[in-house]
């Protein structure tokens, strides 16, 4: 198989899914998209990417697609993401991310896809015992929302045992920032990651912003996490395609930097770049919140021979801040 070869991305409009598009596009796949646009926009997806809108809980949908357009491989990142959300309604959860991923590794089988990318998340660990978390740490999810994803690597895991299709999960620490050159990023209005948060504060787009808990084992106070931008993200997945369909065998993986920075740590620098403090206020610890994960990177490192190239908080959050101006021109009707 070749990098000419056709790759089905589901959830190809949302955020990450998008930038991973892009990515493929850069190094020479050829990608389409199937996404539902419940969380997804549509403008993300460019111009010439063939565009399914449709649920990948549709079997007979996605097995119609990946025959049409002759796809050899599939990405899988739609679903469902917040984890509060999940401890509240976790049948959503279940749905969204367990039922609707076995119906979709179903089509895979039926039309013999045999390289599968899986979105998968830090969130399996839980509270870990030790940081940095490696792969083979204990999986103990802290919320539904880790548990779904968990439940679909089992899937794939046993799935991968009886037939040809082979996999990898990578498991993401705390995504953030957005495509450098602007081409996309976080589309979603009312998103709960901190940083996309905070930038929307910086904006005028919030009124300011809430710290949820500032009482965790951490140095002040606040959460610890891993952020690994987006798009050094996005080659990670284009890296593990290569692999697999260079016959590479099924694996599990951290993507993270394997460093971590406190919730103020990131307030701070984004009030160094804007020059100024975003009001901010202390609310209560959300259920499912961990005090600090960060991931033990050297695996993906070493087997996918992945070299980030945004590992830098201030180009994180600069990007992020960057991509917010753009939705809040393009709300004004000035871009």
């Amino acid at each position: 198989m070749t990098q000419s070869s056709t790759v089905l991305i589901t959830g190809g409009a949302g955020y990450i899914g998008s930038h991973a598009v892009l990515a493929l596009l850069d190094a020479g796949w050829r990608p389409v998209v199937i996404d539902d646009l419940s969380t997804g926009w549509r403008r993300l997806v460019p111009d010439g990417v063939p565009f399914v809108e449709g649920d990948v809980a549709d079997t007979r949908l996605v097995e119609a697609t990946l025959r049409e357009h002759g796809c050899q491989a599939v990405m899988h990142f739609a679903g469902s993401i917040v984890v509060p959300e999940s401890v509240a309604d976790p049948l959503k959860y279940y749905r969204n991310n367990t039922a609707a991923s076995r119906n979709l590794i179903e089509a895979c089988v039926g039309t013999g896809i045999e390289s599968f990318i899986f979105s998968s998340t830090a969130a399996v660990y839980g509270e870990p015992d030790r940081v940095p978390v490696s792969e083979d740490a204990p999986t103990r999810p802290a919320s539904p929302y880790g548990a779904s994803k968990l439940m679909t690597e089992w899937m794939l895991r046993d799935t991968a045992a009886a037939t040809p299709l082979r996999y990898t999960a990578l498991r993401y620490f705390n995504v953030a920032g957005a495509d450098p050159e602007g081409r996309s990023g976080q589309p979603l209005e009312d998103a709960s990651h901190l940083i996309k948060v905070a930038c929307q504060a910086a904006v005028g787009l919030r009124d300011d912003m809430a710290v949820f808990g500032d009482d965790y084992d951490t140095p002040d106070g606040t959460c610890v996490r891993d952020f690994i931008h987006v798009s050094d993200l996005a080659i990670a997945h284009v890296a593990a395609l290569d692999r697999l369909v260079g016959g590479g065998d099924s694996l599990v993986l951290n993507c993270g930097y394997g460093h971590g920075f406190s919730v103020r740590q990131v307030l701070d620098v984004l009030g160094d770049i804007i020059g100024g403090p975003i009001t901010v206020r202390n609310a209560p610890r959300r259920p499912g919140d961990v005090s600090e994960l960060i991931s033990d990177s050297r695996r993906i490192r070493d087997i996918l021979g992945w070299h980030p190239r945004y590992d830098d908080l201030a180009t994180i959050v600069r990007t992020a801040l960057e991509w917010e101006k753009r939705l809040l021109a393009m709300k004004r009707g000035c871009g």
